[in-house]
């Protein structure tokens, strides 16, 4: 198992997805996993922390798993099939450790708000994770030798630019007059 932490949760702008990253600290792989937009809020709210009138589903099974007598360990994104993740949320209850299965999107909601550390299974880091080129990572930073001229770098979007047919727009707004 390898301990991560949250590393940011993103949006695409293009289909409003959501990704939240993981991020071994050690290794400085990433793990992105889709998640939907009701838990990558609930995620999001307790990691900047804000507060909410009442409470979410995730401070809602918190307090369950309190009320029963159980306290979670930590939670484990544990497989991945057919681009699907999986986690376990390792509950200790009565001097039992029980495993429950879980969207991860759901475990590490709730590991956000008890305080607990979530791991990957090692065969999952190794299917799925992403670990950053050093040259991207150095251009990002704008530390790289040589670097090309912003006009070379920003081709690709002038040539999208330059594919755009804007004379639709000149005849829409011609009908809109």
């Amino acid at each position: 198992m390898i301990k991560v932490l949250i590393d940011s949760i993103r949006v695409s702008l293009m289909s409003q997805l959501r990704v939240v990253i993981l991020k071994d600290p050690d290794s400085g792989r990433y793990l992105p996993i889709f998640i939907g937009p009701c838990e990558a809020e609930a995620i999001a709210v307790k990691l900047q922390g804000m507060s909410v009138e009442r409470p979410l589903t995730h401070d809602l099974l918190k307090s369950v798993i309190s009320e029963l007598g159980g306290q979670v360990r930590h939670i484990i994104v544990n497989d991945l099939r057919q681009d699907t993740f999986y986690a376990q949320i390792v509950v200790d209850q009565d001097g039992q450790t029980r495993t429950i299965d879980s969207r991860p999107s759901d475990a590490i909601a709730l590991a956000v708000r008890l305080e607990v550390d979530i791991f990957v299974d090692e065969s999952v880091m190794e299917r799925a994770s992403i670990t950053p080129d050093e040259e991207v990572d150095a251009e990002a930073a704008g530390e790289v030798d040589g670097e090309a001229p912003p006009s070379e770098r920003l081709s690709l979007f002038e040539d999208f630019v330059e594919s755009l047919d804007l004379d639709d727009l000149d005849s829409e707004e011609d009908e809109d007059e």
